[in-house]
């Protein structure tokens, strides 16, 4: 066992210690505050970085989970220190919050670098929060914990559950088909989002919870817990009170985050039918820590894990469903056969956790003889239309579209693919392939959740509900349909989707883990050659930073810069 640290061994003792000028000066500026030398001495400075604001309904609590976590911190002995950090409200920040998930991660990895800080808690859930501020923990390596926001209680219209993201799909193609009323549409407006908390769907925000959940940086089963029951606040304070523990372990986030923890992740993502954004955010978890994480990793574990939760879009349930029916711990117990059972998490390991656990709702959280699907939730296609790989989520689209040929109905931006599929001469039926590009990491900019491309009003009218898309944006975990995403190269900086025109014919096969643009390879290097990306202002700021050092999707998105294993020094204190 390792030597437990003493007050001296705390970085902050470097900050408060010390018999000089500067120590007098951060001391004094303490006394300033109203705090008597008695509170800190000796203790842990402990970092509570909050994603909270104003404008993020899914972390409306946040402040309050704050004081909750102080309140652990404080049982425990240490001393908190709540940092905000930007909170990157998924709903209203645009084009999208995945151009600032790096900005995040840059401003939480140098608030805990730069403070006199010796553990750290993080407060976030919603989509790019979770993997943002757990990247910048990872750089600074100090021990760690994450508070995840928790699922929203379910929504309801009209006595049916609702749920986000996923009822807002499926109600508004039966609307655009004349199949729903403006007063309905209205109810349920007002009917799918009943509190404070992340979409109570498995999208991004519980997928990417539930896997920091299974890496082993939360306390086991956290993730489910929904975000109005007192549960959460207790979790939270536990939390809080666990991390001064970790302090002096110096249990820290490279103890946690191996190789085989990231399998562990990837099992579970493909047991949940998990958002297909998760790819692109472990891949950039794995590789700040060292671990060379693949599309080939999915796919290889998508061939031999099934999906056993019978959750929305891919299901029937919801996130207060997952919970009620023993929540992550008890589909870890379903996975015990597959999973590493000796990874380590902030208090145990994954098979201590697992000891109690149980399965309540077996229609919930499936067996793994009666799956909700035979294969895991995700397939990673190449060919000659993504040579780098392109995403889908087969368990959420119409099996018949799985193998499919058609012809290319080409966009070249959001505005004109909307124009065009509200035109009810549109030229189209079922069988076209609904193309839009210039929308992934530089071309977006930020790659935006625009790659469920709407179902033209013509053919929704017709009874048609799902149809071949393919982007090279990225689209909601929420979401569902035969949409193919993260097309890579991405059509701006010259990939093949740039080369494609109307009528060219498009051939996938999920099976064979192919998609093929059907046009000569000479014509295809004949196009690309001519072709010129769309005017974009990068001129100056961040903007100009993030499109001369973004990554293409199967690498993370991640910053060119960032994922280095270099760790910079501890800073200088004069």
């Amino acid at each position: 066992m390792a030597k437990r640290k003493s007050p001296e061994d705390l970085r902050s003792f470097r900050w408060f210690g010390a018999k000089d000028l500067r120590s007098f000066g951060h001391r004094s500026r303490l006394y300033q505050m109203g705090y008597d030398e008695r509170e800190i001495a000796g203790k842990p400075v402990i970092a509570v970085i909050n994603t909270w604001s104003d404008i993020n309904p899914c972390h409306a609590h946040l402040r309050a989970r704050a004081e909750e976590v102080k309140r652990g911190v404080w049982q425990a002995g240490g001393f908190p220190v709540e940092l905000p950090a930007m909170s990157l409200a998924e709903t209203y920040v645009k084009p999208t919050t995945m151009l600032y998930r790096n900005f995040l991660a840059m401003e939480v990895e140098e608030l805990i670098r730069s403070h006199p800080i010796d553990g750290v808690v993080l407060l976030a859930g919603c989509d790019k929060t979770t993997p943002a501020t757990i990247m910048g923990a990872i750089e600074v390596d100090l021990p760690t914990i994450f508070v995840p926001a928790g699922p929203m209680l379910r929504g309801n219209y009209r006595g049916q559950a609702l749920g986000s993201g996923s009822d807002v799909w499926k109600y508004w193609a039966d609307k655009e088909a004349g199949l729903i009323s403006e007063l309905q549409w209205s109810e349920m407006e007002r009917g799918i989002a009943r509190s404070f908390g992340t979409c109570m769907t498995m999208g991004t925000a519980s997928t990417m919870t539930a896997l920091a959940d299974t890496l082993g940086l939360c306390l086991p089963g956290a993730s489910t817990i929904p975000a109005a029951d007192a549960g959460h606040s207790r979790m939270t304070a536990l939390s809080g009170a666990r991390v001064v523990e970790m302090v002096f372990e110096d249990l820290k986030p490279s103890d946690i985050l191996t190789a085989k923890a990231f399998e562990n992740a990837l099992l579970v993502h493909m047991a949940m039918a998990g958002s297909t954004n998760a790819m692109i955010h472990l891949i950039a978890m794995a590789r700040r820590c060292g671990v060379p994480l693949t599309l080939d990793d999915f796919d290889r574990v998508s061939e031999k894990v099934p999906v056993l939760c019978n959750i929305r879009p891919t299901g029937a349930f919801l996130m207060e469903d997952f919970h009620y029916a023993g929540g992550l711990l008890a589909l870890w117990k379903r996975l015990q056969a597959l999973l590493h059972l000796d990874e380590r998490n902030v208090i145990g390991t994954i098979g201590e956790a697992i000891t109690h656990a149980e399965v309540h709702l077996p229609e919930v959280i499936r067996p793994l003889d009666n799956p909700v699907a035979p294969r895991g939730g995700t397939a990673i296609l190449k060919g000659n239309l993504a040579p780098d790989g392109c995403v889908m989520k087969p368990a959420a689209a119409d099996l018949a579209l799985l193998k499919h040929r058609g012809p290319a109905l080409v966009f070249d931006d959001y505005d004109s693919m909307m124009r065009a599929v509200n035109d009810e001469d549109l030229d189209v039926t079922a069988a076209t392939v609904l193309i839009l590009r210039n929308a992934g990491p530089v071309g977006g900019p930020g790659m935006p959740e625009w790659g469920m491309l709407p179902i033209p009003k013509k053919l929704l009218r017709q009874g048609v509900r799902d149809m071949v898309r393919i982007s090279d944006a990225r689209m909601s975990g929420t979401s569902y349909g035969a949409c193919i995403l993260h097309v890579a190269p991405e059509a701006y900086v010259g990939g093949p989707l740039a080369a494609v025109r109307n009528g060219d014919i498009i051939a996938l096969d999920v099976a064979k883990r192919s998609i093929t643009l059907e046009v000569d390879a000479a014509e295809i290097e004949r196009r690309l050659a001519a072709w010129r990306p769309p005017a974009r202002d990068y001129s100056r700021g961040y903007l100009k930073m993030h499109a001369e050092h973004i990554q293409q999707a199967p690498d993370g998105c991640d910053f060119t810069f960032l994922q280095s294993p270099h760790k910079l020094p501890e800073p200088e204190i004069h």
